[in-house]
């Protein structure tokens, strides 16, 4: 794996075949597989034996990994944001250098306080309950989250994930030895019986994310934060984390859950709004559970850039920028609706409620991910998200332009097998 020969996606040989090869016991390669399970390299792929995971925790040779979307085919796949609506930081970094702040040592370094003063009223104004909670800051939500399972989990807990998921968090829980747990997803976020099910069985933490969830879309809204937090509130202890990674992107009001239970955790990224190379996210959260994230990120990585600090309060205070914000969550929302649409009115179901995603349920991904490749389009397999979850595919709808959106929905129309306006099945 580390030299490429066997890169991500690809099947492991079959036990039994493998130890006749090497002249070793069945026993010993599976307990070999087993190891490599356990530190998500690989994963059980059912009847298709055990597969490389798409994006192992061993580094590959770069041109050994998944090769990039070949020329001419759209990239509706990736899920980045539409870099052509990401703030520009000249001005902001000119302010700074104007600024000269006076250079930073290890004694000193750590979360600046007009940062944390800023985040909190940012928070406060969602609705938040900072009053009464502790901040940090991370290198972006997924190494929040990650910081934040290590802080109360350990290798083999259980977890409770949304179904479908986030395919990164996914490999990051099965990288750290955790074992994930489905809870069922509609369009209002995680359903409250599946997630009363999991904790009921033992899971110790759960996932949640507010809106725009990757990959359906899903907003929790007023009435399912109520009955999600009945449910939390009968598990006092569980571990929540919060995953509001759209943040000022979403279209849609907040209802958070942070504060329910006794250990708790809300996460604020600032990549999504104003640039992916912005590895910055905000933790709020209990004091146990924020004391020991803060206390670990100090004997590791120390702290966040404070230059990078520095430069998110610049662009958090430029009316400009707030605006430029704005207007790309409504860009998305407009793409993301108008797409649903043109599925709808050629009988392809959908979902998309926020967010920059649509997904779409189909009989066969690998068959629909050939055909809209065919038809010049990237988009991603469904089983990178889903545990327990029917097929389905994502559409980013961050590379796709008003004028492409109804040859598209044309397209998927085709590669699932629907027919026409009138949504009729193809024989």
């Amino acid at each position: 794996m580390r030299a490429g020969a066997l890169p991500p996606g690809a099947a492991l040989p079959a036990v039994r075949g493998l130890a006749a090869d090497l002249g070793l016991s069945p026993a010993t390669v599976a307990k070999a597989y087993q190891a490599l399970r356990q530190r998500g390299v690989v994963e059980t792929a059912g009847r298709n034996g055990t597969r490389v995971r798409h994006r192992p925790p061993v580094a590959i040779p770069r041109a050994m990994r998944q090769p990039p979307v070949p020329e001419g085919i759209l990239d509706l796949a990736t899920g980045e944001p539409d870099l052509r609506l990401v703030p520009r930081l000249d001005g902001a970094l000119r302010r700074l250098i104007r600024a000269a702040p006076t250079p930073v040592g290890y004694a000193a370094a750590g979360p600046l306080p007009e940062l944390l003063d800023l985040a909190r009223g940012r928070l406060a104004a969602d609705g938040v309950p900072v009053g009464r909670a502790q901040l940090t800051l991370s290198g972006g939500a997924l190494d929040g989250i990650e910081r934040l399972l290590g802080a109360h989990l350990r290798p083999g807990d259980r977890v409770a994930v949304e179904d479908p998921s986030w395919a990164n968090l996914l490999d990051l829980v099965a990288a750290l030895g955790l074992t994930p747990v489905p809870v069922p997803v509609d369009d209002d976020g995680p359903l409250p019986d599946g997630l009363a099910h999991a904790l009921a069985g033992g899971a110790q933490a759960a996932i949640v994310t507010s809106r725009a969830h990757n990959p359906t879309g899903a907003a929790v809204g007023a009435t399912r934060a109520a009955a999600l937090r009945r449910v939390l509130r009968a598990h006092p202890d569980a571990l929540l984390i919060e995953d509001d990674h759209a943040a000022e992107l979403a279209d849609v009001a907040l209802h958070t859950l942070a504060g329910t239970g006794r250990r708790w955790a809300f996460v604020r990224s600032v990549s999504k709004p104003y640039g992916p190379d912005l590895r910055l996210a905000v933790i709020a959260g209990d004091e146990t559970t924020v004391a020991r994230v803060a206390g670990h990120a100090r004997i590791g990585a120390g702290w966040v850039s404070t230059v990078l600090q520095r430069l998110v309060v610049e662009l958090w205070r430029d009316r400009s920028v707030a605006a430029l914000v704005a207007s790309a969550g409504a860009s998305y929302d407009r793409r993301r609706r108008a797409l649903l649409a043109a599925l709808a009115a050629r009988g392809v179901a959908a979902t998309g409620h926020t967010g920059l995603n649509v997904w779409v349920p189909v009989p066969d991904e690998t068959v629909t991910v050939a055909a809209l490749r065919d038809a010049g389009y990237a988009v991603a397999p469904g089983s990178l998200y889903r545990l327990a979850t029917p097929p389905a595919v994502r559409i980013s709808v961050s590379n796709l332009d008003q004028p492409g959106i109804d040859p598209l929905a044309a397209a998927v129309a085709v590669a699932v097998g629907v027919n026409g306006p009138a949504g009729g099945l193809s024989a």
